[in-house]
């Protein structure tokens, strides 16, 4: 097996493609748990402030993956990727939230793999929190709402979604965050209400975390434990400005924990570039599920999954928000194609600006000329069509480099790359109806006043106590 540095992936036992056995008792449980809206906010991946021990522990005990990206940077879009094992563009399913009516079967014979898990012998269970957000019409699959309704002996696989992390948040009043511990990306603004609100979602993950024991303490207390691999991800990154919705890092890499006692060793930083639908790859090889049409992840335990040298996702409508943009990431350059540049990247969606108090304070100081040059960046009328990042001098993707001729055989090698996979997926691209359509584009949004009188309401919000009673001040509904 192919070294990369010391890391490894080293399976103990017989190879992935050999472990199906013909008795559904020899195949292992497989537990998926899934973050809503979170990057690599772990004290396991460094981050200042944060105490998970659960999750830091799950990562001793396995392998915990450094490059690992959803394959679109918002729920609906990711999960529907991950439901099949194929990119979201190619089965149809690239626009947030697609309406019911609107909603289409899977095309090619392709099956949801809670299906094919089935058809296998395996029970399904979709736990906690019953979010599947499939931009698909037709049967997922699951089978129950818990692992215990399956028959005697029967193999499971649950997936398991932890909606905390998801905006709001909570306060955590076991464990809470002093915000002069915490350290903001430099393009934010290093404020007191900034800081407060970036802690505030990391105690949030630290409830998440405690919350994970508790599934793993079920495992332990029913003997299931050491029969089971867990996949613990998030469905696409964090939430806040340049995060979520979008192409940047933030938006897109995701926390990748597994563990399989008896056949991974622990201790395992593994730096492959790997996607979200790889898990999904991995699952059906593990489960001797076999789908028709082949799958475009990968099995993270095989040899074609450690030699990808790109990664590839795509953004296209945010519910009523109509934008476009395609990217391509090696280790050390990452390609962004904005398809509709006439448009602000804050161009009106009522999601952000219902959701991000920080989304409030920084435009009355772009309005007001406060920000600096990193800052203000996000905040222009217009993007440019190409952005390219030289990603391991500039890690924050601060400085664009698609105009520099220094850099030019790599865009165009890139932009190459990038249509050549845009083709594999039939990505349609950008119809005139489309790029006409959709909510107003006009920016800034709100006037100067508006947004001062939105920030006063944030005020209470941000700066609650534990346990406290105050009232959200503008979300009405989940998002």
């Amino acid at each position: 097996m192919k070294l990369i540095k010391t890391f490894c992936l080293a399976l103990l036992l017989i190879p992935c493609h050999a472990m199906a056995q013909d008795s559904t008792n020899d195949r292992p449980n497989i537990v998926w748990i899934m973050l809503e809206d979170w990057g690599l906010d772990l004290g396991c991946y460094g981050t200042p402030g944060i105490e998970t021990p659960v999750t830091d522990k799950l990562a001793s005990e396995g392998i915990r993956y450094t490059n690992a990206f959803c394959t679109s940077p918002v729920c609906s879009t990711s999960r529907s990727a991950m439901l099949t094992g194929y990119h979201q563009n190619y089965i149809g399913a690239q626009q947030h939230r697609t309406a019911k009516e609107d909603k289409k079967p899977l095309p090619y014979g392709i099956k949801p793999m809670p299906v094919l898990l089935k058809e296998a012998g395996y029970f399904t269970a979709l736990m906690i929190y019953d979010k599947t957000d499939a931009n698909f019409s037709g049967d997922l699959g699951f089978m129950g709402k818990d692992w215990k309704e399956r028959e005697k002996g029967q193999p499971f696989f649950a997936q398991i979604t932890l909606g905390g992390t998801h905006r709001k948040w909570n306060r955590d009043a076991k464990n809470p965050i002093d915000p002069a511990d915490v350290v903001l990306p430099p393009y934010y603004v290093n404020t007191p209400f900034a800081r407060r609100d970036w802690a505030n979602g990391l105690e949030q993950m630290q409830i998440c975390d405690r919350e994970i024991g508790d599934i793993l303490d079920r495992l332990e207390k029913e003997g299931l434990a050491e029969n089971t691999l867990i996949f613990l991800i998030g469905d696409n990154g964090r939430c806040h400005i340049r995060g979520k919705q979008f192409l940047y890092d933030p938006g897109l890499q995701v926390p990748m924990i597994i563990k399989w006692p008896g056949k991974v060793a622990p201790a395992q930083v593994n730096t492959d570039m790997v996607q979200t639908i790889d898990i999904t790859a991995t699952i059906l090889d593990v489960a001797g599920a076999k789908p028709k049409h082949e799958l475009q992840g990968k099995n993270l335990f095989e040899e074609e999954s450690k030699n990808r040298e790109y990664i590839f996702a795509a953004r296209g409508r945010m519910g009523g928000t109509h934008d476009a943009m395609r990217t391509i990431r090696s280790k050390k350059y990452k390609l962004i194609h904005n398809l509709m540049p006439e448009r602000a990247w804050l161009q009106y969606s009522g999601y952000k600006e219902d959701m991000y108090p920080m989304l409030a304070e920084m435009n009355i100081m772009y309005m007001e000329g406060k920000l600096n040059e990193d800052q203000a960046k996000f905040f222009a009328p217009s993007k440019p069509e190409f952005e390219l990042f030289d990603i391991e001098k500039d890690p924050y993707e601060l400085n664009n480099l698609a105009n520099d001729p220094h850099y030019g055989d790599i865009k165009d090698k890139l932009l190459e790359e990038l249509y050549v996979w845009r083709r594999s997926i039939k990505d349609e691209g950008v119809s005139q109806e489309f790029r006409e359509g959709g909510l107003s584009s006009k920016y800034p949004t709100r006037t100067l006043e508006e947004w001062k009188e939105r920030y006063e309401a944030w005020k209470p919000w941000v700066f609650r106590k534990p346990k406290s009673k105050v009232k959200h001040p503008f979300v009405k509904k989940d998002y």
